[in-house]
């Protein structure tokens, strides 16, 4: 396939395909193969939607079947089985035994949707306008949800003034700043200029945002606040739930439980377009059809989803991403930051930030993005000036593909850094 078809017809707003320039046509587990028969690992994972590995065998007998025996596809918000079946398997293994209470709310099939959702629901039930957000959050790229994000140039895209948000300085910006009394004094200070929010978003784990982590006692304190005020806690865990932190949810590791949580990415499995909100059944003031959208029933991704589930629980995945966490750990300390003392590494789970900011020029990071896809990996950048390199292998990568991969890094890396 020549690229001129995509790069004549397809519009400029491409963008991962400028750095990852092949013509792909297989994919299995965490290998892809282009065209030519070029081999990738893959440490890109679909932006965090294949937990799972490419075509997951499990996974794929499921979905085959359920096509094989013309299961209903489209079916907006009807009941069917595909559906029914996904709901008890998802409120039997994940809420229930976490004593999680959450109805489940099926909305357009991307998470961007899911934060539209909440914010929509968060204002409707408090009856306020604003909303607290964190510096450094991503949160989707349609108006409502890129009002809660901060990166400039994704921003800009909007055309249009972004308002009715305040954001928060993130813990890690000012470390001698405690975020949540000034949270609370915003609310409490009528000479603040601020009015009371009727939500707080935060990504336990800000992925775009550079990879921080944010710690389990600023968030329990954080759950206070918002209790104390009335203000609802959402939890962004569209990129890092799923398993991805070492827990199904992100926000286990602090004991808390958000009024809301927004899922889209992995929950679809197999990489299927899928997007769920969790709220707590007494928020519940929907009318019929208030929110809704015409793919909110990809019964495909329901099938798949439950399958993914099935296998993530029957085989332990989720414990063994705190294995496989330790491995990264591991290397990234011993082999990658010692090759400049500017590099700093942060993560949890299979979710990992190599920050070049201080290691050397803007577009440092891209360069070494570019060497590893030369030399056999595929790895995205993230945070400010895209200037920290994101491991984020399928959490079912085998050990030594895992290795493999962070060898390519530590090679790339060196190779770009000699070259300055």
């Amino acid at each position: 396939m020549a690229k001129e078809v995509f790069e004549t017809y397809e519009s400029e707003v491409r963008s991962y395909c400028r750095k990852f320039t092949s013509v792909f046509q297989t994919a299995k587990g965490s290998k892809i193969w282009d065209e030519e028969g070029r081999e990738f690992i893959d440490f890109f994972n679909g932006a965090g939607a294949c937990n799972y590995g490419h075509n997951n065998d499990y996974i794929k007998e499921r979905v085959i079947d359920y096509l094989q025996h013309d299961g209903i596809l489209h079916a907006l918000d009807m009941y069917t089985g595909a559906k029914g079946e996904f709901i008890e398997t998802f409120q039997n293994k994940i809420l229930k035994p976490r004593g999680l209470d959450y109805k489940m709310m099926f909305t357009g099939p991307t998470g961007t949707n899911a934060n539209e959702a909440a914010l929509k629901l968060a204002r409707k039930v408090t009856g306020r306008t604003n909303v607290f957000a964190m510096m450094g959050a991503f949160h989707g790229m349609t108006l409502g949800a890129l009002a809660l994000t901060t990166d400039t140039s994704s921003r800009a895209g909007a055309a249009v003034p972004l308002h009715d948000v305040t954001h928060i300085p993130a813990p890690y910006m000012f470390p001698e700043l405690d975020t949540v009394a000034y949270m609370e004094r915003l609310v409490t200070d009528d000479h603040s200029g601020v009015d009371m929010p009727a939500a707080l978003f935060l990504e336990t784990v800000q992925a775009e945002g550079g990879i921080y982590v944010f710690e389990p006692e600023w968030l329990r304190r954080v759950a206070d606040f918002c209790h104390k005020y009335g203000i609802l806690l959402v939890v962004d865990d569209i990129q890092v739930g799923c398993g991805r932190s070492g827990n199904f949810f992100s926000f286990e590791r602090a004991g808390i439980h958000p009024d809301m949580v927004t899922l889209s990415k992995s929950i679809g499995g197999y990489g299927l377009p899928m997007a769920l909100l969790l709220l707590r059944p007494e928020l519940d003031i929907w009318k019929p059809g208030e929110h809704n959208g015409t793919f909110r029933g990809n019964n495909l991704a329901f099938v798949a989803a439950k399958a993914a589930i099935d296998f993530a629980t029957s085989t332990g995945l989720y414990g063994d991403v705190k294995r496989k966490s330790a491995i990264i750990r591991e290397y990234l300390e011993k082999e990658v930051k010692p090759l400049h003392p500017g590099i700093e590494i942060r993560g949890i789970g299979m979710i990992w930030g190599i920050d070049f900011g201080k290691a050397g020029a803007p577009g440092l990071c891209r360069k070494v993005v570019t060497e590893c896809f030369k030399n056999g990996l595929m790895i995205e950048q993230a945070g400010r000036e895209d200037c920290v390199l994101k491991p984020m292998p399928a959490l079912t990568i085998p050990d030594d593909e895992l290795l493999k991969g962070l060898e390519i890094i530590k090679k790339s890396a060196q190779a770009v850094l000699a070259a300055q």
